[in-house]
């Protein structure tokens, strides 16, 4: 099952350009101020009975797809709210299905975050009725992508990094840089992959940060045009040598595995079934540093059940069922507590402040540059989704 799930996740940060003008002009004129009217919610009260959830494949099981896989019937039992749960595949699909009304919760990625802060669409979250907000690691709190002047928009899930793959065998000696895939991409031509996404754009600019600083880029999802377009060069300059664009990760540890693929943009997860396959794969978070994901769970600002949904954020954060559906998804764990219950936390670099430091967490880039600056407008989300479409031709 995980195997799906991850596999749906994969194409998760590739933004329609249908519909997305508008909402990312919303973001961009709502800017700091969050472009809703909703408070948070001081007290709780008595539970609803029931919740309704949106959320990615494989973040609420309850066991029916997999007998030992369900950290919601705990939930229902401790509270005796009912989950009501649908999956989605894409975070333009999760901001439409939120304007629906339909739902009390949402987990989003950081490209619909802002989004769904600017319509409205969710409520910001007081903390202090959540006890296991206490747990979660800081670096993940209080970011440009979860909340907004200081005031929390929702709970960190978990989080990953998008690391550089490369094959022992070929690729000599081994890189620390993410020149191997851009600039020095010929001496693996024909043989590089890269993710299939205009956000892979913001990997361009991390590595534009660190070998031309004359650029200025300070933040890989604030580019204004000169930025942009630096990125999109690269990245077009790229495009010969690359043999595979991949979402689906079966489909990378099958190009790593034939040798289609000698180096490239991977997750921790696909090495660590590589690494039970074969012994010719390695991964490192290159010098310039990375993107990456850190996902949030939010409260829908008209939520009818919202007693319930502070319930689940607490319950969703709290150790033990953090560490499971955090390693069902393949991915960090929120909290130091978590990893008292998984056994793999080394391998994802769990609470390394300096490891996760180092990596650029998935933000949807809107006109208000999300870097600070005022003086100039930066590239939207919808001219990335144009941009991308040129790009690989």
């Amino acid at each position: 099952m995980r195997t799906i799930s991850r596999g749906r996740r994969a194409a998760a940060a590739s933004i329609t350009a249908v519909g997305a003008i508008a909402l990312l002009a919303a973001c961009g004129t709502a800017g700091g101020g969050g472009g809703g009217t909703a408070s948070e919610q001081e007290e709780l009260g008595d539970f609803e009975g029931s919740v309704s959830i949106l959320a990615w494949p494989g973040y609420v099981e309850d066991g029916s797809n997999d007998p030992e896989v369900d950290w919601v019937s705990g939930f229902t039992e401790k509270t005796g709210c009912a989950v009501v749960s649908k999956s989605y595949g894409t975070s333009d699909e999760a901001v439409s299905l939120m304007k629906t009304g339909d739902y009390d919760v949402v987990a989003a990625s950081g490209d619909a975050t802002l989004r769904l802060i600017a319509a409205g669409d969710v409520a910001p979250v007081n903390t202090d009725l959540i006890p296991s907000y206490a747990g979660v690691y800081d670096f993940l709190k209080e970011k440009e992508w979860n909340s907004v002047d200081g005031v929390s928009y929702g709970v960190p899930h978990g989080y990953g990094a998008n690391l550089l793959m490369y094959n022992t065998d070929v690729v000599s000696p081994a890189p620390t840089s993410w020149d191997v895939v851009f600039d020095g991409a010929s001496a693996y031509s024909g043989k590089v992959t890269s993710y299939d996404s205009p956000i892979y754009i913001a990997d361009a600019a991390v590595y534009l940060m660190a070998h031309e600083p004359d650029l200025g880029i300070t933040n890989p999802y604030a580019l204004d045009e000169t930025q942009f377009a630096a990125a999109v060069d690269l990245l077009k300059a790229q495009r010969s040598h690359v043999g595979e664009y991949w979402s689906d990760y079966l489909k990378e540890i099958q190009a790593f595995e034939s040798g289609d693929s000698v180096v490239g943009t991977t997750w921790q997860v696909i090495q660590n079934v590589l690494a039970g396959e074969v012994s010719n794969t390695a991964v490192v978070l290159p010098d310039e540093g990375a993107t990456g994901w850190s996902d949030t769970w939010m409260i829908a600002s008209k939520a009818k059940s919202p007693n319930c949904a502070y319930a689940w954020l607490d319950w969703i954060a709290s150790p033990e069922v953090n560490a499971q559906a955090t390693a069902y998804f393949g991915e960090a764990p929120s909290s130091d507590a978590a990893c008292d219950f998984r056994d793999d936390c080394e391998a994802y670099h769990a609470g390394d402040a300096d490891y996760a430091s180092k990596i650029w967490y998935w933000t949807t880039p809107i006109a208000e540059c999300v870097d600070g600056r005022t003086d100039v407008e930066c590239v939207d989300y919808s001219k990335w989704t144009e941009a991308w479409s040129e790009i690989k031709g």
